[in-house]
């Protein structure tokens, strides 16, 4: 496999397609930095595109040229783009990754990479016929916490790690959000397994340095999805929460017309595509798990236990690694706990990402040598979106913003290329083929190809 690593910083005329809530982080990262300029937005939605427009006027960028996303091709042909970011929804990735890569654009692509063994090898296949550079955006591995913990491992303090057990904790705001939106309909997003764990899967494949080989896993929906609601007793008899009185007091609804991006951004753009950003976590046309645990096996021999759940009281993960020469483990908590938040209150932290949570908690690297006491391990505390990853990786690719000091985490290792956005997302494919299947799957006959 060719292509070449997105590890040196980009500039020039930027396209962004897909200008929903995660694409303003790029909006203004490029807006910030003097060296890259906005000259195109493409969207279904023309009223998302405005919001960007206007996001552009604030920070005193020109207005950027702009296309519904049947004219993608019209917009590559005419804007003589240097950078295309991707950002529409996942199943949809590979119909603008791959066009960009032939027309020679370097692209920076959402995770997943994409969502289908076919639209994954499609992807490959370009890059190497291309030689281009396609770059996967796993901000968390620019989290100071996560390269710590790399640098710990490659010291060879804990020795040859031999196994890993990895829990992640989704709240009952943040996990219910995939249900709420399209990430529900695992066509679109792949589930919860490609959508969310890619990042966690890339992160063990980066820690480690090892690929993953064989998995077997277990998935269901546990706790989201109308027949659970009715038995827990939290389900309301409602489609979506806009003008609705049930949805007024519920706990797991989101109110859009109280957060003024989500307002703009979704509840004032619905009539033109018909989005409805809102949904009834608790409805029955839901196709993704929220109960997850997977087994993985790798080329090291290392093995790794994993659990996803996505109706927790608290949010954050676990990770323990067991080596033969000691442990080392990884404690965060990025809320401590959530307070429901009813119609016409207080919205802060609805949406994840580009901000801490709401009561963050606390993070903690324990390093553990064979005969020695446990020691905490020192390690920078990142600020902002993502423990600080998101603003690392952006200077990482587009360079600081001018007055502002590099991140130190803005190094050319933590990108990462089409290999590491297929191996993670592989390991996704797998469990949800081992879900559907009962059998263990091994990757290189998913894929069809021994990355």
């Amino acid at each position: 496999m060719s292509g070449k690593v997105g590890t040196t910083q980009v500039g020039g005329r930027v396209g962004v397609v897909g200008t929903g809530h995660r694409a303003r982080m790029y909006t203004r990262a490029v807006a910030d930095r003097p060296d890259s300029t906005i000259v195109a937005l493409c969207d279904l939605n023309s009223e998302r595109i405005k919001v960007h427009q206007g996001l552009l006027k604030e920070l005193g960028q020109p207005e950027a040229k702009t296309y519904h996303a049947d004219d993608f091709q019209k917009m590559i042909d005419e804007c003589k783009l240097d950078v295309l970011v991707v950002t529409t929804v996942d199943a949809t990735h590979d119909l603008y990754i791959v066009p960009a890569l032939k027309a020679g654009i370097r692209v920076l692509t959402e995770k997943p990479m994409t969502t289908s063994v076919e639209k994954c090898q499609r992807i490959l296949k370009t890059v190497d016929e291309t030689n281009g550079s396609l770059q996967v955006l796993f901000n968390y591995r620019y989290n100071p916490v996560h390269w710590k913990v790399e640098e710990v491992i490659a010291s060879g303090k804990i020795g040859n790690v031999k196994s890993v057990h990895f829990e992640w904790l989704l709240d009952t705001v943040h996990g219910a959000d995939y249900f709420r939106r399209w990430h529900r309909y695992k066509d679109k997003s792949g589930g919860l397994m490609v959508h969310k764990s890619s990042h966690h899967f890339d992160l063990v494949n980066f820690w480690i340095n090892a690929k993953p080989k064989t998995v077997f896993g277990m998935g269901s929906l546990a706790f989201y999805g109308s027949e659970n609601g009715k038995k827990s007793g939290w389900a309301k008899d409602y489609y979506r929460a806009r003008d609705s009185k049930e949805a007024e007091n519920d706990p797991f609804a989101i109110h859009l017309e109280d957060q003024a991006d989500l307002k703009t951004l979704y509840a004032d753009a619905e009539h033109v595509d018909n989005y409805h950003r809102d949904m009834n976590v608790f409805a029955d046309d839901i196709t993704i798990e929220d109960d997850m645990a997977v087994l993985v096996k790798y080329n090291t021999g290392a093995t790794m236990t994993y659990h996803l759940t996505a109706y927790s009281p608290w949010e954050g993960y676990r990770v323990m690694f067991n080596g033969d020469k000691g442990r080392l483990e990884l404690e965060v908590v990025e809320s401590a706990y959530r307070v429901p938040q009813s119609k016409g209150g207080k919205s802060e932290g609805v949406v994840h990402g580009e901000n801490a949570l709401p009561q963050e908690g606390h993070k903690k690297i324990t390093l553990q040598e064979l005969w020695k006491q446990p020691v905490d391990v020192p390690f920078e505390e990142g600020k902002g979106g993502h423990g600080g990853g998101d603003e690392a990786m952006l200077d990482q690719i587009f360079g600081p913003r001018p007055g502002a000091q590099p991140s130190s985490t803005a190094v050319a290792r933590l990108s990462a290329n089409q290999i590491d956005g297929a191996l993670a997302m592989a390991v996704g494919l797998a469990a949800n083929e081992s879900f559907r299947t009962g059998d263990k799957v091994e990757i290189k006959d998913l894929l069809g190809v021994e990355l």
